[in-house]
């Protein structure tokens, strides 16, 4: 799917949009993953989604449900396979260092004023999949200000992976999905591709306008409480009605 891909961005197509949604859906059935969806998704064009990040694999699992584009740390456009997929999918790539803040906030900022929706992982980093690591409140800068004259909206979503048909497992069993630490791409996906199946549970919670918080800070502190509250629950296997759909080709 790349030429077509690659040719629907030169040209400007929509497409560009749907081709990566059907290559994640495929990619995430091939490998065990079901993805189930619960709440509502932002209508808002563009919208900002923050979550927490566990894996990689988070991107195939939203990128299944999500016309989005993804910022992501600048050396992952270095990554093999992963790295290629992410520029088709015109991820930006941010540098960490501080001298380098503004000039990606502008980038960022640009790229919303053109419509396009985000993802923020607003961790900063990868973690084990078992808890949520706090937010840093200046990767939020971007949020502030209007976009288009308009206040930018916000969605904070969270990401749980479970066991099979989505029962409740150990910290161990997440571990085995969560890329951090020490790990390296190659052997932990091939280690991931013998593991089976497994549930990947997304919980959009309600969407916020920018305006409606005080701070960045304010921003950032909401937007982890919620997204914290929404891993506990679905870990803790509470529940909230039954799933609105499961991604899938």
């Amino acid at each position: 799917m790349a030429p077509l891909q690659i040719v629907a961005l030169l040209l400007g197509l929509g497409l560009a949009e749907r081709i990566p949604m059907l290559y994640h859906r495929v990619f995430c059935r091939l490998i065990g993953l079901d993805v189930v969806k619960r709440g509502t998704v932002s209508e808002d064009c563009p919208t900002l989604f923050v979550g927490n990040h566990c894996s990689y694999l988070d991107i195939p699992v939203l990128g299944s449900l999500l016309p989005v584009s993804f910022i992501a740390k600048a050396e992952v456009a270095s990554w093999p396979i992963f790295g290629i997929l992410a520029k088709m999918q015109r991820s930006v790539f941010v540098e960490r260092r501080a001298r380098f803040a503004a000039q990606h906030r502008d980038i960022v900022k640009y790229r919303l004023e053109a419509g396009d929706n985000l993802v923020l992982f607003a961790e900063g980093t990868s973690n084990d999949g078992c808890q949520v690591l706090p937010f840093k409140s200046a990767l939020f800068s971007v949020a502030e200000g209007e976009i288009g004259g308009q206040p930018l909206t916000v969605q904070p979503l969270s990401i749980a992976y479970l066991g099979p048909e989505g029962r409740p497992a150990g910290a161990e069993w997440r571990r085995q999905y969560a890329y951090f630490g020490d790990d390296v791409l190659v052997p932990h996906l091939w280690h991931v591709l013998g593991l089976g199946r497994a549930t990947v549970e997304i919980r959009f919670h309600p969407a916020v306008a920018v305006q409606s918080m005080a701070s960045r800070k304010a921003l950032s502190d909401f937007c982890y409480q919620v997204v914290a509250g929404g891993l506990a629950d679905s870990l803790g296997a509470k529940g909230d009605g039954p799933a609105l759909g499961a991604a899938g080709p």
